[in-house]
């Protein structure tokens, strides 16, 4: 995995003469979005975790694009007018951990590129392509082995052509180490582009660095340098890129259900990997990250653990009762919901000593009442949902779990679909353990539910006989704490995918998210309201993530045959039933947008409209 990416960003543009006089080359805009963010948002999609931008001429422009990127780091080359590309690269090379892309500023480029030189299992690599009559070409020499020997303009002197340079490359630390060693060596290479510095150390030249050259003959690119460029990569370069990634996208189909949720392309794809044992410290590494990052989402690391299983997030639910309640403990269950009421079935299955506080599943929970029941049961545990997917009923957390607090009560929260579509801090809201699972807010694919524990609560849980056996959480803790292996064969595609769904979390960021997931609610709520149909739930108690609503009166109603109609458009929608309470369920989760909602809207009233309800 490539975690991370430089792009030389410091030069001055002079070729381009007015035109960059205010504004780096980078920004210049082809269809609407400017060569470098694009070029992110490509690297984002390719599991990228840090970019590090090193700029120079007209540097807020990058600071404003790190302000919309989280996970871009601005490094300015203060002596930009007076280096070459390489001393960008200097100034960025403090930041770099591991293997990196390192790619220039002005390009636009086929995401293929990037795919073929991560898959490629040599560590430095430089992109080639075919002739590519752009006027401006850089040629690349090899030896026999395809390890560069020179870059040149200087077509004629080339003895053995190995393609044209990209702007693209793949490198090690070791290598950008050595080419560092060798830039600051002497004072007269301060000018010297990267491309010759990489030729310099290369160990056909006698240096430590087998660099090879990868050479895609038909690749679809262009660096622009100037207006002539800038025309040619309008013209023929970008319909031909556009047309190539457009033949990589998944058919969309968004649904509107509680789960599992619409996913991005670049999440599915994240499963396209090369096969790997789950016992290689390279996969270790990557579970410890993830398990790292979700407890970050909603806890301090340090105060906080998350234990990682295969299996949905009802697995992870049954992990949470059947290992959380002490061996002599009495667990009291808030069941408002059928969430509510599976954990009080999973208890009963555990003969757990249990109580169940009942409450209406479309109002608000009576708190006087619950604590009056706190009170009066002797209790070690209280179990409660988050959010009851049942209904879209979001229960107040913040007053019920301090008060459990209060009278000693360990709190173990299902949050399953609640945890990464709304600003939580488990700390603050007295909350010891909390369930979700890879899909639903986080966008990931389904397959893996978690717990992130609270550490002093957990470890408590070592000389507990174990009720479970694959479910066990401290079994599952210690054992991957001593080895970074999970007892039990992993989701290994699965994994791949949570760590991309992790980086584009972070990268839009949880608050984002629930504004997005919010806007997305409000249309359907202002699309029922102007057809007539009510809300179960009232909306000041919603969560905005799910809509219970009430089905029509009239008697040509059928489910099937909305549902059938919302999919012939896409879309897909789900029932729901209540005791005696009729609804249908439309869910605002996943990778689904505002503008994705308004046009379901007009499908659910030509249904509606076609049985007589407006």
């Amino acid at each position: 995995m490539i975690r991370q990416a430089i792009i030389a960003a410091g030069g001055m543009g002079t070729r381009f003469g007015e035109f960059t006089k205010e504004m780096p080359k980078g920004f210049i805009e082809i269809d609407g979005i400017a060569m470098v963010e694009r070029s992110v948002r490509k690297l984002i999609a390719n599991g990228v975790e840090e970019i590090i931008i090193g700029t120079g001429h007209c540097f807020a422009w990058y600071d404003e694009l790190a302000k919309r990127y989280p996970c871009i780091r601005t490094v300015r080359n203060d002596n930009y007018a007076n280096t070459s590309s390489m001393g960008t690269v200097a100034v960025c090379a403090p930041y770099i951990k591991g293997d990196f892309f390192l790619l220039e500023s002005d390009l636009i480029y086929d995401a293929v590129g990037l795919k073929v030189l991560a898959n490629d299992p040599r560590s430095n690599v430089i992109l080639a392509s075919g002739p590519t009559h752009s006027e401006d070409e850089v040629y690349l020499e090899c030896n026999g082995d395809k390890i560069i020997t020179r870059s040149t303009k200087d077509k004629a002197s080339v003895k053995q052509h190995a393609g044209e340079l990209v702007g693209i490359s793949k490198l090690s630390k070791a290598c950008l180490d050595e080419m560092m060693a060798f830039y600051t060596a002497d004072a007269s290479r301060i000018k010297m582009d990267y491309e010759n510095v990489l030729a310099s150390v290369s160990s056909a030249n006698g240096g430590h660095s087998d660099i090879f050259v990868r050479k895609i003959e038909y690749y679809a690119w262009a660096e622009v340098d100037n207006k002539a460029m800038l025309d040619r990569a309008i013209t023929q370069i970008w319909p031909r890129i556009a047309e190539n990634e457009s033949l990589w996208n998944v058919r969309r189909e968004v649904l509107l259900n509680p789960g599992p949720s619409t996913t991005t392309d670049s999440v599915k794809y994240a499963q396209v990997c090369a096969d790997i044992c789950p016992r290689e410290l390279e996969f270790g590494n990557l579970m410890e990250w993830c398990g790292i990052e979700l407890t970050r989402f909603v806890a301090d690391p340090s105060k906080y653990t998350t234990v990682m299983f295969g299996g949905s997030g009802t697995a992870a639910d049954e992990a949470m009762v059947s290992s959380c309640v002490p061996p002599d403990g009495k667990l009291l269950v808030v069941d408002n919901g059928s969430y509510g009421a599976r954990m009080a079935k999973i208890a009963s299955v555990y003969h757990i000593n249990m109580d169940v506080f009942k409450s209406s599943p479309y109002e608000p929970i009576d708190i006087n009442a619950l604590e009056n029941q706190i009170k009066s049961g002797h209790y070690t545990t209280l179990a409660i949902v988050y959010h009851e997917t049942t209904t879209g009923l979001l229960n107040p957390l913040e007053i019920i779990c301090p008060m459990a607090k209060k009278y000693g009560l360990v709190t173990i929260c299902d949050a399953v679909s609640a945890y990464g579509g709304m600003p939580m801090d488990l700390e603050a809201l007295g909350i010891d353990f909390a369930s979700s699972t890879s899909n639903k807010h986080l966008q990931g694919m389904a397959g893996i539910g978690f717990i992130v524990c609270k550490n002093e609560e957990l470890l408590k849980q070592k000389d507990w006989p174990m009720r479970n056996y694959y479910l066990n959480i401290y079994d599952q803790y210690q054992y991957f704490l001593k080895t970074k292996q999970t007892r039990f064969t992993p989701p290994v595609q699965t994994f791949y995918a949570l760590r991309q769904a992790i980086i584009e979390t972070k990268q839009e960021t949880i608050e984002k998210r629930f504004e997005r997931y919010t806007s997305c609610w409000k249309i359907l709520v202002d699309g029922i309201t102007q057809m007539g149909l009510d809300m179960l739930v009232k909306a000041e108690h919603q969560s905005h993530f799910i809509t219970a609503i009430l089905i029509p009166k009239s008697p040509q109603y059928d489910f099937n045959q909305m549902h059938d109609l919302a999919r012939s458009h896409g879309f897909t929608i789900y029932p729901g039933k209540l005791g005696n309470i009729n609804t249908f369920r439309i869910a605002n989760m996943g990778d689904i947008r505002p503008e994705e909602m308004a046009r379901f809207i007009p499908v659910l009233r030509d249904y509606m409209h076609s049985i007589g309800q407006c």
